[in-house]
């Protein structure tokens, strides 16, 4: 018995669980009833389906047996989730600080079993082909050709209006333009990887057209920002001379059109200067919100006694615009320091890697950190840009065992003359 069909039923799985776990994360419903019934449904279910598959994978002769390294990076997470918890304690708003923290647990829970999949898949059936970088681009690429066709179908819904109505961004009431143009960000970065494969290019050429198609549509600058960066890299790891001199040349070819369409579409370099406004409410955080909670912050994800923080020097806001201003806020100087070192740690891990391992986890660290600088972020309330942090985190904590146990190893005999009949083959 082959054991391929079994592999190919694995990757259409995890792909399937991947794109609805992200589409959890959207606002497919102006009836709130309905969104949130649909996100409670979903996470909840493709966290249990990524154990079901975790599970399958174990029923084909793998052991579910790990090391972890690098674990300062997950310690400093945990804590930081810990304190999180507690803080619940002193929240200006237990229940919505409890919501939150574990919508974040459930996703680090998901991560964890989705992201041991692979590890089991790599440790015990060598060359199976399933790739974590194949799953999230394709993930991305559907999701944005979604929003892509309602962009000339159902334009009221996936538009929005900005700046007073004069000007529109893809996005709609579904998702706000800039993580959008994130996840447009990440599934370039994913996709670009599939190049370095010989076949089927022409589709993986198209995929990353209609998902650019999106970036613009977003009229994104900071996603803008996180993709130059990513083609960069790519760029500078090809040893191919007239690839890198055409990149070159569209991109200074495209500058003038990037500068008139995103980086001045409104409000000229006034507008950039100030971050769209973020600057003299970030001022306004500091010196007015944080000395009133100062160590142990306002709960997690709060910001202020009331709903919304309010200022005479700057508009009300319910959330930072920036991650590690949120942290600051809800979590004072102890999560800040906490969070601090976890990023330390985690950049650190990545910077270990090797090749191209270390490109991809750095293709999709880029756009999630440049977006936590203006957005939701991933240490913000609940967002897919956590979802892939989480991912990425695990990534470089587990790792397979050096050498198994007495009792692994039995258990191992005992799986692999389950599945001599079926003609797999399990490496160790």
């Amino acid at each position: 018995m082959d054991r391929r069909p079994h592999l190919r039923k694995i990757e259409r799985y995890l792909f399937f669980i991947l794109l609805i776990m992200i589409a959890g994360y959207f606002s497919w419903s102006e009836n709130v009833a309905i969104t949130r019934a649909f996100k409670i449904v979903s996470r909840l279910g493709m966290t249990l389906s990524a154990f079901y598959v975790h599970q399958y994978i174990l029923k084909l002769g793998a052991i579910s047996a790990i090391k972890l390294k690098n674990k300062p990076v997950l310690f400093f997470y945990l804590a930081y989730l810990l304190l999180g918890f507690a803080s619940i304690m002193w929240s200006t708003d237990p229940g919505y600080s409890l919501l939150q923290w574990f919508m974040i647990t459930e996703s680090l829970v998901f991560s964890y079993y989705f992201v041991k999949c692979y590890l089991l898949l790599d440790t015990y059936f060598p060359g199976h082909g399933i790739k974590l970088y194949r799953t999230l681009g394709n993930a991305c690429f559907v999701l944005l050709a979604i929003f892509l066709i309602g962009y000339f179908v159902l334009p009221d819904s996936f538009l929005r209006q900005v700046e007073g109505g004069t000007d529109f961004r893809l996005g709609g009431y579904l998702m706000n333009p800039n993580e959008l143009g994130m996840l447009a960000g990440v599934g370039v970065s994913s996709l670009l990887f599939e190049l370095y494969h010989k076949s089927n290019r022409g589709s993986v050429v198209l995929k990353i057209l209609v998902v650019l198609v999106v970036l613009i549509l977003t009229k994104s600058r900071s996603s803008l920002v996180g993709l130059m960066a990513i083609i960069y890299f790519h760029i500078r790891r090809s040893n191919h001379t007239k690839l890198k001199l055409a990149v070159y040349v569209l991109t200074f070819a495209s500058i003038p059109v990037i500068v008139e369409n995103l980086i001045l579409r409104s409000g000229g370099m006034e507008d950039i200067l100030s971050m769209t406004g973020r600057l003299p409410f970030w001022k306004a955080l500091v010196n007015e919100g944080l000395p009133r909670e100062p160590w142990l912050g306002f709960g997690f994800m709060r910001i202020d006694y009331n709903d919304h923080f309010e200022s005479v020097h700057t508009y009300a806001g319910q959330m930072t615009h920036n991650t590690f201003l949120q942290v600051l806020m809800n979590l004072g100087f102890v999560g800040f320091t906490i969070v601090m070192f976890q990023v330390f740690f985690t950049v650190k891990a990545f910077l270990e890697q090797q090749g191209q391992t270390r490109l991809m986890l750095l293709g999709i660290l880029i756009p999630v950190m440049i977006n936590s600088m203006t957005e939701f972020g991933v240490f913000g309330e609940t967002n897919y840009g956590i979802l892939f942090y989480q991912i990425l985190i695990i990534t470089v904590v587990l790792s397979p065992p050096n050498r198994l146990t007495k009792r692994q190893n039995l258990a191992l005999e005992r799986r692999r003359a389950k599945t001599v009949k079926k003609g797999f083959s399990i490496n160790v």
